[in-house]
């Protein structure tokens, strides 16, 4: 066995897409699943999403902090000194909203480089937010996340590569961020997959997968993931696996591809 069917998270920003996002918790269960992450909590309603995740006996592994105004293309506002309050109210709504659906980590995307502002000061206000959010998380006992995206599908992002994010959680200097590493994201940038796992798994909190090209279901590309699931159980990664791909061709015909891997 490489890949415990119960160790898999359903991305529901990503799966069941044809279905409303509150339909797409009991969707999860009839396929099998007991853990679900999504990108954002925000519009959604407490109340009902906290009755969805018990009704069904989910587990709630993840969800991002607010990025702006994603529609507009934003991807994320740690970089921008002039909407630090923005942030810092952002933080106080996840942390409120992890406590009532007991999440243990957040994920941070923090945006892309903005050219009427120097590199410098844009370095030290994601320093300085990212310091804060990894306190405020840390009191309640979440972790933070900072996930790259490949410079080919978010173009002008400021964390690409793992080394990026690594660098950065060195200078932030915080015990409680960590790395979301993302397969897909990892090999559109060339990354060894494989190396980064020996290397860098105490860094890593959480892991999403999608094959590349194409960022559908293991198995669809050109991505070796029997030996990166053996890998995984090599050094010993103690935490969930997120699907977040593009099911081909559709969600439950897509997760088949799990039966190669028990």
């Amino acid at each position: 066995m490489v890949i415990k069917k119960d160790r898999l998270v359903a991305n529901l920003s990503f799966l069941f897409s044809d279905l409303p996002m509150m339909e797409r918790f009991n969707a999860a269960r009839k396929a099998g699943l007991n853990r679900v992450e999504f990108m954002f909590p925000y519009d959604l309603d407490l109340t009902e999403l906290k009755q969805e995740l018990e009704t069904h006996r989910l587990e709630l592994v993840l969800f991002n902090l607010p990025a702006g105004d994603w529609g507009a293309g934003e991807r994320g506002i740690a970089l921008d000194p002039s909407r630090q309050e923005e942030f810092k109210a952002g933080v106080a709504k996840a942390v409120k909203i992890a406590q009532a659906l007991h999440v243990k980590q957040i994920n941070c995307l923090v945006g892309k480089i903005r050219e009427d502002q120097s590199q410098e000061e844009q370095r030290a206000t994601l320093i300085s937010n990212i310091r804060y959010a990894a306190d405020q998380l840390q009191q309640v006992g979440v972790k933070l996340l900072l996930e790259p995206l490949n410079h080919f599908d978010a173009p002008g992002f400021y964390l690409n590569t793992t080394e990026d994010v690594l660098k950065v959680i060195a200078e932030a200097g915080s015990e409680n961020i960590f790395l979301q590493y993302d397969t897909y994201h990892a090999a559109r940038e060339g990354e060894d997959l494989l190396q980064i796992l020996r290397e860098k798994l105490p860094h890593i909190a959480h892991i999403q997968v999608a094959d590349n090209p194409g960022r559908h279901q293991p198995g669809t590309g050109e991505i070796d993931y029997h030996a990166f699931f053996k890998t995984l159980t090599e050094v010993g990664y103690p935490y969930a696996v997120s699907m977040e791909y593009v099911p081909q061709p559709d969600t439950v015909a897509s997760l088949e591809w799990i039966k190669a891997f028990e």
